[in-house]
């Protein structure tokens, strides 16, 4: 079901950077905690699977490379628009204060600049991109910087009181496991509040390049990463053990001046491809048949182009004997069958 539709005009006017944080910063080998890398994929094309028993679909050491390069860039602010939409959004669903919370992969923490003392008292950044946690922005609540992987929290059971995560899961290999590292480290009556990227995003350009090289090279391989579908987001909360999921679509998309500039802004945001079995070059006919297709399939009246990002909004708590529960089975006082004359007034007899 879409809840809303949200539509961003692509700018290319310079923006003014937003200050840089002034919270702790854990550096290695303080209270910052660096985790062995994962298990490591000997073919660099097609997928494996990993010591764990889960797919190995995404180079992770790939993606941290791409965030950094992203963080690296003097303009690099001006990419940051998809992060800071998404992160305005959906925290404050929740009306109570949280005395510890945690960010996973909170980049330039796009989420902490949007909530205050009231709603979180203490709060822990975590990323994969050293360089992107020093850009964390300004904000009221005490803050500290972790470098971790996503993928491995090091962090114990029953530390969190809220956990939040915008635009980062979709990266995760074991997305399942992830989950439940999550559901962890939350307290009982804790709660997750998480964003991602869902199954329909960028298709756009997914069928674009698809179509193109099918049509210049006789076949085609995939150029945009695989995304969780929202059919199967809320089956993955519940097996994790959170409990009074909700779970629901938003739509934003984004204008462009052309295919180029799509993939120019993908690469400003560090979301670029880093699947194991991803093809690093494009011919320049394929590239050129692809802009075109992208026109004339999804062109707008005023010649610029569409992208669509599907964001999965989630919330899951972790049980506790004060939640409110499901009435027993046959416990019910009315019936169904009563409903058609609520409302209807009763005769009354005159004596």
């Amino acid at each position: 079901m879409l809840l809303s539709r949200t539509v961003l005009h692509r700018l290319r006017a310079a923006a003014p950077a937003p200050a840089a944080s002034s919270g702790t910063w854990s550096r290695l080998p303080s209270s910052c905690c660096r985790l062995p890398a994962g298990p490591r994929c000997e073919a660099r094309r097609g997928l494996s699977v990993s010591g764990r028993g889960t797919m190995n679909v995404f180079n992770r050491e790939m993606k941290k490379r791409q965030k950094n390069w992203a963080a690296s860039l003097q303009d690099g602010h001006q990419y940051d628009y998809l992060r800071d939409e998404v992160g305005a959004h959906r925290h404050c669903d929740v009306t109570k204060t949280f005395p510890l919370a945690l960010d996973i992969g909170a980049g330039k923490s796009h989420i902490a600049e949007h909530l205050n003392k009231d709603v979180v008292e203490r709060l822990f950044l975590t990323d994969v991109s050293e360089k992107t946690l020093k850009q964390s922005r300004q904000s009221e609540i005490p803050t500290h910087c972790v470098l971790a992987d996503e993928e491995f929290l090091p962090f114990k059971e029953n530390t969190f009181d809220l956990v939040v995560s915008s635009l980062s899961l979709h990266w995760i290999n074991d997305l399942p496991g992830a989950l439940r590292q999550i559901h962890q480290v939350l307290k009982p009556d804790g709660v997750f509040i998480g964003a991602m990227v869902g199954g329909e995003t960028l298709y756009e350009l997914r069928c674009s390049l698809q179509l193109a090289e099918t049509e210049r090279e006789g076949g085609f391989s995939p150029h945009v990463s695989p995304y969780t579908a929202v059919t199967d987001l809320g089956n993955l909360l519940g097996q994790a053990g959170f409990s009074m999921l909700t779970v629901d679509i938003d739509d934003v998309q984004v204008h462009y001046p052309g295919i180029t500039e799509v993939m120019t802004d993908l690469q400003g945001m560090g979301e670029s491809n880093c699947a194991w079995n991803r093809r690093s070059l494009l011919h320049r006919d394929t590239m050129l048949a692809a802009a075109a297709i992208y026109k004339e399939m999804y062109g707008n009246e005023d010649g610029s182009v569409p992208a669509t990002f599907e964001i999965l909004y989630m919330i899951g708590w972790k049980p506790h004997e004060s939640q409110a529960k499901p009435a027993k089975r046959g416990s019910a006082t009315a019936s169904f069958g009563d409903l058609s004359q609520i409302g209807q007034p009763t005769s009354t007899k005159k004596t």
